[in-house]
Formats: structure tokens, C-alpha cells, sequence
């Protein structure tokens, strides 16, 4: 790397872009005190791309472009406003590998980031599994990555999440819970809010553990009640007499109140997605009430953080190099869950099932164990297939819930119920998704922001040995550091 020293600073060589076309396009910013406008030229070969080399100090810098006498500025890049108005801004650290010389021939900016996610270092060996991690990065760096992730969520509302058309689906508390159930199955989804008519508002969610929780109460001795009484049991009703409604699960399988978790379009996308981190849920609703005593509320959208990590990856997809956290390998992410190794003692156990075991003993699995899904392997541990929470809706189709025991029904069985089901977005395809442990978090988050993959399993390669689950939930607590 080529370097210049001027007064003791170290300056580093630092290549600006300005891709979006023009006839004459000039560079300025805070590290020449905005006084002077420095002209980019167009690379060779691609008119509509203009580039220019300068040598900065490391640290914080913002910068604009002048295109035409007009100031812009890089939407696709990392940006905030000052009192220029909206600038770009760059962390630059002391040492940036790759970093291009004034004498290096232009590349692309995917090239930059290419050669970022081909960089390795040493090599590990865990268990027999050779891993061959991305780049370590300082402290600094995942400061840095941190603050530029939180920026871009505070700078982004729910709003952004809408699309520009679609469904939402609400179920109204007085519809029977035999019907809520189909409903779901039908829609092919996992969870749907609750809409109370007589107060004219929202009052929770009906979701997949709820269902769980009934057929538990279903196959238990002591219940009151029967098959039948899914016929004519509304949801007002089960709310109140089996107090399942708006409640949350504990360790030990004991239910205990929460209110109705949701967002409004104005809410930072930050807000949202600490709201489903706090409360441990799939989504939240995003209501709207034109009024300001919050009547005749909307339903506009159910929030998740796929639809977030979506948002957060098309913003940094060409600046991943300005996120030196993206490189990191997924086996790094202190987050994500995986087996222990020999002498680690901070990590809960990963739960695993045989396909031959109990449909009952997953579903309480999968309460006990707070887990939203469960990795079904053979005895070798080698990955088969995973049962999630939302799979107990496949149990709607020809009201297989009516006559099955789930203590006789194996985990195998329940699947294949659910792949001879159909849904309108059919995602069966995705259901069981891997990663291997020297995957970047880059790589990692393009996958999870795909519509219907909310964990991917981590495999060694080859055996597809179980090692862990990394899902949405843990790729933002660590990217947020909560």
C-alpha cells in the first residue's frame, strides 16, 4: 500500500467513484475543508463512470459530488446531512488493504468488494473441519460497522417496509379457533393480528405457538376441551377462558401476559427491529390511526426482520466494503447458536431431534427450549431436514389435528404431511437452508433476506454434520451489539 506523510499525518490513498453519469463531475469534501473542487475523470471504457484518487488522513470524512454545476450526492453509498445538506460519508482506518494507488489500473467497485471477501487468513482446524475464516477486524472496525448499521435503521422508518401492493391478513376474535387455524394453513402464514370490533382496535396476535399450545391442551388428559369445541370456540373465548392470547412462553412452559407488540409507519426501522428483539416475536404489526385518539386504526403491514435485513442489505450491497464486519466468517458470530466445543462453557446446547422421534416431544421442544426451529438429523448428526414452529399449521390440512396422536405421530410423518400441503407461497423449497462455518456474514445475510428463510443451518461440508443455527435474530443483535 502506498502511502504519503505530510506534517507526520499518514495519508492514504483513498479512490472516490461517481458512477451515475455526466459532462463534468467534480469531488469535494471535509478532508479539503471544502474549499476546492477536485475533477474526476471517466474511466476508460465506461463513459457514465467517473473516478478520482486523493490522499487522505484516516477517520471520518464526508464529501459530495458537483455533476453538471449541480451538487449530489451517492444514494447507494453511506450518507447524512450537515450543514451542506446531504454528504457521503467515509470511515477510513489506518491500514486499508486493497486499497488502490494512484498508479493502480481502475477497477469496478464489485471487483473492490470481490477482492475484500477473497482475502483469508490462517487456517483452523475445529473437529476435524478445516475453516478458513475472513479477515479479522479491530475493534474499531466493528465500532465503526455498528454505528453505520444503527445510522442507516434510525434513518429509516417502517414506512420504507410497505410495499407497493399486497395482502394483510387480520382475523377477527370472534371467529372460531377452528376456522383461525385453517385460515393460517390456507394463507400459508405463520402469524396474523387479532381484531377486537367492539373496541374498534387491535388487541393481539395469533400465532404458531398458539396452536401449538392448543393441541397441547388437546392431547392432555385433564382438558376440557374437545374437537368439537374447536367447531364453535371463538378466539374471544379461548382468550379469555385458556388465557393463551398475548402471552409469552417461559423456560419452564408457563405463560404470562404481555400487550399487543407493534410499530407505526413513522417508526425508525431501529425502533422496529429492537421491538421484535425485545418481545421474542416473529413480526410486528404496523398500524396507522389518522386520528389522535387512535381510532379507526389501519393494519398496513406485518414487519419482520427479513424485510429490514432486505432494506440493509440493498443499501450496503455496493458499499459492503465500507462494512469491514461483513467479512467476518459466521463461525465468528458470538450470537448465533452451535454446539460447544471441548472447554467452552457459555453455550446452550443445540437442540437436535431424530426423525423417529415424537411429534409431542418436538413441540415441547420447541417450548421449552425458546427455539423457533429444531434441526432433524441422523445418527451420523448429519442434517435431514428441520421442524419449525410454523409447521404445526400443516396439521389443518383434511383436520388432521381431529384424529392424530401426537405422541404416536413421528417427526418424519409431520413432515411429510406438510410437503404434500400446499400454500400459496409455496416456500417448502426453502425450508431447509445450510451454510458452512466460513461463510462472511456478507454471504449469510443475502441469503437470510430472501422472502420465507428466517435461520440458516450451519453444516461442515460434505457430511452436512450439524454445527449450529445462526437465524434473523442473531445476525442483527450482533450487528447492533444488543
Amino acid at each position: 500500500m502506498d502511502t504519503a506523510r505530510e506534517s507526520g499525518v499518514v495519508l492514504i490513498p483513498m479512490r472516490f467513484v461517481w458512477p451515475f453519469g455526466g459532462t463534468s463531475v467534480f469531488l469535494c469534501g471535509s478532508f479539503n475543508r471544502w474549499t476546492e473542487l477536485m475533477p474526476m475523470s471517466p474511466v476508460e471504457g465506461c463513459p457514465t463512470v467517473f473516478q478520482a484518487i486523493c490522499s487522505i488522513p484516516p477517520g471520518y470524512h464526508q464529501y459530495k459530488f458537483c455533476v453538471d454545476g449541480e451538487w449530489r450526492h451517492d444514494e447507494h453509498q453511506p450518507y447524512a446531512t450537515n450543514e451542506f445538506g446531504i454528504v457521503n460519508t467515509i470511515y477510513l482506518t489506518a491500514e486499508i488493504p486493497g486499497t488502490p494507488s494512484p498508479d493502480t489500473p481502475p477497477v469496478s467497485n464489485m471487483e473492490v468488494d470481490e477482492q475484500a471477501r477473497r482475502m483469508k487468513t490462517q487456517v483452523r482446524v475445529t473437529d476435524g473441519t478445516v475453516i478458513e475464516p475472513g479477515p479479522r477486524i479491530s475493534d474499531a472496525d466493528l465500532v465503526v460497522s455498528r454505528h453505520r448499521v444503527s445510522a442507516f435503521l434510525t434513518n429509516h422508518t417502517a414506512y420504507e417496509l410497505l410495499p407497493e401492493s399486497g395482502k394483510v391478513v387480520a382475523l377477527d376474535i370472534d371467529l372460531p379457533v377452528k376456522q383461525a387455524f385453517h385460515i393460517l394453513y390456507e394463507q400459508g402464514i405463520p402469524t396474523a393480528p387479532l381484531w377486537d370490533f367492539h373496541r374498534g382496535q387491535f388487541i393481539g396476535v395469533l400465532s404458531a405457538m398458539d396452536f401449538i399450545l392448543i393441541l397441547r391442551e388437546l392431547g392432555s388428559h385433564g382438558s376440557n376441551l374437545t374437537e368439537e369445541e374447536l367447531e364453535t370456540h371463538t378466539i374471544a373465548a379461548w382468550k379469555e377462558g385458556k388465557a393463551y392470547l398475548n402471552r409469552q412462553v417461559d423456560e419452564h412452559g408457563r405463560t404470562f401476559s404481555r400487550p399487543l407488540v407493534h410499530a407505526g409507519p413513522f417508526n425508525t426501522l431501529k425502533d422496529v427491529t429492537l421491538k421484535i428483539l425485545q418481545n421474542d416475536v416473529a413480526s410486528v404489526p404496523v398500524i396507522h390511526s389518522s386520528s389522535e385518539d387512535g381510532s379507526f386504526p389501519q393494519l398496513l403491514h406485518m414487519a419482520s426482520l427479513s424485510g429490514i435485513l432486505r432494506c440493509l442489505c440493498r443499501y450496503f450491497r455496493h458499499c459492503s466494503s465500507s462494512l469491514p464486519v461483513l467479512q467476518l466468517p459466521i463461525y465468528a458470530i458470538p450470537n448465533c447458536t452451535r454446539i460447544p466445543e471441548i472447554g467452552e462453557t457459555n453455550r446452550r446446547p443445540l437442540a437436535m431431534l431424530r426423525p423417529s422421534d415424537s411429534l409431542s416431544s418436538a413441540l415441547n421442544l420447541l417450548i421449552q427450549a425458546q427455539v423457533s426451529s429444531i434441526p432433524i438429523v441422523d445418527d451420523n448428526d448429519s442434517l435431514l431436514d428441520i421442524y419449525s414452529r410454523s409447521d404445526i399449521t400443516a396439521l389443518a390440512k383434511d383436520k388432521a389435528y381431529t384424529h392424530i396422536n401426537l405422541n404416536e405421530m413421528t417427526i418424519h410423518q409431520a413432515l411429510q404431511l406438510g410437503q404434500d400441503s400446499y400454500t400459496p407461497y409455496d416456500l417448502r423449497s426453502q425450508r431447509c437452508q445450510m451454510c458452512l462455518p466460513s461463510d462472511s456474514l456478507h454471504k449469510v445475510m443475502e441469503r437470510l433476506s430472501n422472502p420465507g428463510i428466517r435461520r440458516l443451518v450451519i453444516v461442515e461440508a460434505g457430511s452436512k454434520c450439524v454445527k449450529g443455527i445462526v437465524t434473523l435474530g442473531d445476525v442483527f443483535r450482533f450487528l447492533l451489539g444488543y
